[in-house]
């Protein structure tokens, strides 16, 4: 810390440097320093700091943000009076390279979960039929694995039935930075999805090649960062996309959600029986609305019956000749849809109900895999296998 004709201290440059690298870009979720958002900082005689800021785009949405958090870091800094934060906006040529190293380097439409080398599980949530839970069992699994320490993201695929950003609580707008689409992030799970680009609840009308373009430009035109986990929310059945997924990521994973009752078992057998054909892994099969605890007594009340979960598992493990295991068995609970009406997932907002316990449970076993491939690329032992 230096000090002026009048021996008042005055804070260094470096200091207020090595504040402003505590700051990360809320969307990129870098250090502003290291994406080279940081345009000039002035330090006053009297200890006032001003510091430039470059935006990604002119009408970035976490501008506030941004100015509430370097105000915040600087004011820390000994000798610091007042902080005053002016924004600028990157020119095309910052942008561009700004996009180039967020890329590291690669080549423009790669999906970046499907080249050699990636340790980024991916789960395409998969069922033969609409109105089963799938998208609610998606999210909460979402929200549980961030909430024990992952980095996740979900893509929602199902393009015509959207319905993860209400369910997750994700109400921010994707910001773009030249071809690159940050995307926002609720309850610590980065999330895109077509409704955040339709005007209120417009229909998207579209056929199969749109379909893959757009699964294709959520994939490699996202910058997700380094995530742990990505999971994809199909829509029902065998379409466009769940053949797109196949094509794109390779390597996804299918999970397959159903209910107890036959009828729905039957066609979500169907549905994970793609694997055969598009050479996948089954992970498993999660069986919602298993049933409904009665509120007078500790009995079970097998609204949709009862073995749903488990026929699929056994079909699949007949058909794949690879053993299918069921993950678990989620309850019937009005909290679960109130919480996905809300945005609140289950998980999060009453982690001790039944239906939060099998949710977690079913998490932990996705999670425990995700760090079992980890530990094994630093050399570890899994501490989880399945």
């Amino acid at each position: 810390m230096a000090t002026d004709t009048y021996g008042t201290a005055v804070p260094a440059e470096e200091a207020v440097r090595e504040a402003l690298a505590t700051v990360n870009d809320p969307e990129i979720h870098r250090p502003i320093t290291d994406l080279g958002m940081v345009k000039s900082v002035d330090i006053g005689a009297d200890g006032a700091v001003a510091v430039t800021v470059y935006l990604t785009v002119s009408g970035c949405p976490m501008r506030d943000t941004i100015t509430r958090s370097v105000t915040d870091a600087v004011a820390r800094v000994a000798g610091v009076t007042r902080v005053d934060v002016t924004l600028d906006v990157m020119g095309d040529e910052q942008r561009r390279a700004l996009a180039a190293s967020l890329r590291g380097g690669t080549a423009e439409r790669e999906v970046p979960f499907a080249q050699p080398g990636s340790l980024t599980r991916v789960y395409a949530v998969a069922s033969g039929k609409g109105g089963v839970g799938k998208s609610s069992v998606t999210v909460n699994l979402a929200a549980a694995m961030a909430a024990d320490g992952l980095k996740v993201g979900v893509v929602d695929a199902d393009i015509y039935g959207h319905s993860v950003p209400r369910m997750l609580g994700a109400d921010g707008r994707p910001t773009q930075v030249e071809n690159m689409i940050m995307p926002p992030s609720a309850n610590g799970v980065k999330v895109i999805s077509i409704g955040m680009f339709t005007p209120g609840n417009a229909p998207v009308v579209w056929r199969g090649p749109m379909l893959h373009r757009a699964l294709q430009q959520f994939l490699a035109d996202v910058y997700w960062g380094d995530l742990d986990v990505l999971l994809l929310d199909l829509p029902p059945g065998t379409g466009d996309i769940a053949i797109s997924v196949a094509q794109l990521v390779p390597n996804a994973e299918i999970l397959v959600v159903t209910t107890p009752q036959q009828a729905a078992a039957e066609v979500a057998e169907r549905a994970g029986s793609i694997a055969v054909q598009t050479h996948q892994k089954i992970v498993g099969v999660v069986e919602n609305m298993s049933g409904l605890p009665c509120p007078h007594c500790d009995e079970m009340i097998d609204v949709f019956g009862t073995g749903g979960g488990k026929l699929v598992a056994e079909g699949l493990t007949r058909t794949t000749g690879a053993e299918v295991p069921v993950l678990g068995a989620i309850p019937i609970d009005v909290r679960l849809r109130e919480g996905g009406d809300e945005g609140k997932p289950i998980v999060l907002s009453d982690p001790d109900s039944p239906a939060s316990t099998a949710l977690r449970g079913i998490a932990g076993k996705l999670g425990g895999r995700q760090r079992g491939l980890a530990g094994m690329s630093l050399g570890i032992t899994p501490r989880n296998k399945f």
